[in-house]
C-alpha cells in the first residue's frame, strides 16, 4: 500500500482526538453566586439617647389597724375585704359585756336612761381594706385588732435606684411610668429614703402618683435618660459583632454588588442606631441591614430594596 495512502487517515484520526480533548478541556464557567441583601445609609442627623430602665413596685408605705375601743361583743360589721373606707367611717359597733348583762335591767328600771353600752369603732385612714379579723358575734378585748386598712396617702411606686443615678433621676421633673398593660401614667419624686443598701449600693425612692385604682405590688417600669448625643450613625441591623461583643463592623458597599467588612469603634445606641465614634464609614455610606449574617469580606451581593 502506498505510504501516503497510510499518513493521510493517521493525521485525520489525531486531528479528530485533538479535537475531542479540547472540547473535554474547557469546562462551563458558573458565575459567582450573589447574595440578596437589603441596604440602609449611615447618617449624622441621628439623636441617641442612652436610656435607663427601673423597674417600681406599687406600694402602700401605711398601713392602720382598726383596733376595738373596749372589752364586749362586736354586735355589727359594717365592712369586708377590699372594701374602700373614709377615715372616720363607723366600721363595727360593739358592746361591752356589763352592758349586755345590765342594760336591759336599766332600761326596764327607768327607760329614760336609754343605756346600751353601744360604742363606735371608726377607720382611722382612708384606704382599702385589706385584713378583717373578726365578725359580728366575736368576743373582742379592748385594744384587739379587728381589721386592717392601708393608708391610700401613703400610696406610691417604690423602686430601687443605683445610687450613681440618683441625680440623673432627681433632674427629672416628672417620672413616666410604664404599666404592664401597656398604658402610662405619671408621677412626681416624693421622697428619697437616707440609706443605701449595703449590698446592691441602691436607694429607695417613692414616686407619687394619683391613685387610679392601681392594685398594690403592680410592677410598673421607669425609664430616665442617662445621656443624649448626635454624631454619626448606622442602623442597629447593620452591625455585626464577633461572640465576645468586643468587636463591631458593618457591610459596606463599594459599588452595587461589592460588600466589604468595614470595622468601627460603637458608642451610645438605641433600639434603631448604634453610633459611630470612629471607623471609615461616612455619612451616606450604603451598609447592609438585610443579608448581612456570615457575609465574608469583599462578598458579591444583590440589592433588594434600600431601608432607613
Amino acid at each position: 500500500m502506498p505510504a501516503h495512502k497510510i499518513i493521510i487517515p493517521c493525521c485525520l484520526f489525531l486531528f479528530i482526538s485533538a479535537c475531542h480533548e479540547k472540547k473535554e478541556a474547557t469546562p462551563n464557567v458558573m458565575p459567582s453566586p450573589r447574595t440578596i441583601v437589603s441596604i440602609g445609609l449611615a447618617s449624622d442627623t441621628i439623636q441617641i439617647s442612652e436610656e435607663i430602665s427601673l423597674h417600681a413596685t406599687a406600694s402602700y408605705l401605711l398601713q392602720s389597724d382598726v383596733k376595738a375601743n373596749a372589752t364586749g361583743y362586736i354586735t355589727g360589721t359594717k365592712i369586708k375585704l377590699g372594701d374602700k373606707v373614709n377615715r372616720g367611717a363607723a366600721l363595727f359597733s360593739l358592746q361591752t359585756k356589763e352592758a349586755r348583762a345590765l342594760g336591759n335591767t336599766i332600761n326596764k328600771l327607768d327607760a329614760s336612761f336609754r343605756f346600751n353600752g353601744n360604742s363606735s369603732v371608726q377607720s382611722p385612714s382612708s384606704g382599702y381594706v385589706i385584713m378583717v379579723n373578726h365578725q359580728t358575734g366575736d368576743y373582742v378585748q379592748d385594744g384587739e385588732v379587728l381589721a386592717t386598712v392601708n393608708d391610700a396617702s401613703s400610696f406610691g411606686f417604690v423602686m430601687d435606684v443605683p445610687f450613681e443615678y440618683l441625680n440623673l433621676l432627681k433632674n427629672e421633673k416628672s417620672i413616666l411610668l410604664s404599666l404592664p398593660d401597656g398604658t402610662h401614667t405619671t408621677g412626681i419624686i416624693a421622697k428619697v429614703m437616707p440609706s443605701a443598701d449595703a449590698i446592691s449600693q441602691t436607694v429607695k425612692v417613692l414616686v407619687k402618683v394619683a391613685n387610679r385604682n392601681i392594685p398594690e405590688n403592680l410592677v410598673a417600669t421607669v425609664t430616665f435618660v442617662k445621656n443624649k448625643m448626635y454624631g454619626l450613625s448606622v442602623p442597629k441591623a447593620a452591625v455585626v459583632s464577633d461572640e465576645t461583643q468586643s468587636s463591631f463592623w458593618v457591610m459596606k458597599l463599594i459599588n452595587d454588588s461589592t460588600a466589604v467588612h468595614t470595622g468601627f469603634e460603637k458608642g451610645l445606641e438605641n433600639n434603631k442606631w448604634v453610633q459611630v465614634i470612629s471607623g471609615n464609614i461616612k455619612t451616606g455610606d450604603r451598609v447592609i441591614v438585610s443579608g448581612n449574617f456570615g457575609l465574608a469580606d469583599t462578598s458579591l451581593v444583590t440589592i433588594q430594596n434600600t431601608g432607613p
